[in-house]
């Protein structure tokens, strides 16, 4: 008999590892998608390296969760065995890939605000998450330069590109707010000096995208209703769908291995 879903026992430093697992494994799902998909060979492999950069940040983290919770497990079983109520990913990274101005837009948010969270994360009173950080920041570094030169290409370039970035900052916009949210178990954390105040990376986060924005001949969306609930497991029906594909092979054939 298969095994069912787990279920987690979510100190506040378990969910926080899990949320930040859960952004990397699920945003490298999506960029694995497009696996020979980009409109050229080396956009190709530049999505896969971003996206196997992502992998390797999600191991990492599963694999700390499972020590600090103690219950013995690694990270398939955080990746293949929670339901997708379990999963504590922003609502950003779970959106569809749509053309490539929306994937190139969708990472160019997230890695905007993920290098300085981990540059600020290596002084981490938590080890392991300090080390996460010292390897996460230049990876996302290099995804932030990427991305950026794309959108500036996108926004800068035909009527056709400007008009599909425009469309994809319109549609993917009210996914940000979520990136600075604040809850208990932040608190927590930012207090013992393990965590970010989040609240902290506005800025820095603002600044990148608005000059990049700025260069791209394109401009940010209007202030508005900002999109929640990835964190405490309320998710679009995207995630659902993705984790279906994902968790397939395991779930159909439990303790598969290669």
């Amino acid at each position: 008999m298969a095994p069912g879903p787990i279920r987690v026992a979510e100190t506040p430093l378990v969910s926080y590892l899990l949320r930040r697992a859960d952004d990397a494994l699920v945003l490298g799902h999506r960029l694995s998608e497009w696996a020979g998909r980009a409109p050229t060979m080396e956009e190709d492999m530049a999505l896969a390296n971003m996206g196997l950069d992502l992998l390797g940040q999600a191991r990492m983290l599963y694999a700390h969760a499972g020590e600090v919770e103690g219950r013995g497990r690694d990270e398939d079983a955080f990746a293949y065995w929670r339901d997708e109520r379990g999963y504590r990913n922003l609502l950003l990274v779970e959106q569809p890939n749509g053309d490539f101005a929306v994937t190139i837009v969708r990472q160019f948010l997230y890695a905007a605000y993920a290098e300085p969270y981990w540059r600020a994360m290596m002084a981490s009173g938590d080890a392991t998450l300090a080390a996460v950080g010292a390897k996460a920041e230049k990876e996302m570094a290099y995804h932030v330069r990427h991305c950026a030169e794309w959108v500036v290409r996108l926004g800068d370039g035909t009527a056709e590109s400007r008009a599909r970035a425009a469309a994809a900052l319109t549609e993917l916009w009210p996914f940000t707010g979520e990136l600075f949210e604040v809850d208990g178990t932040d608190r927590t954390l930012i207090a013992a000096g393990i965590a970010v105040d989040p609240q902290t990376l506005r800025e820095p986060w603002q600044r990148t995208v608005i000059q990049v924005l700025a260069e791209a001949t394109l401009e940010a969306p209007p202030a508005g209703f900002m999109r929640r609930g990835g964190r405490s497991g309320r998710h679009s029906e995207h995630l659902g769908h993705l984790l279906a594909e994902m968790q397939h092979l395991q779930r159909s054939n439990p303790g598969a291995a290669w």
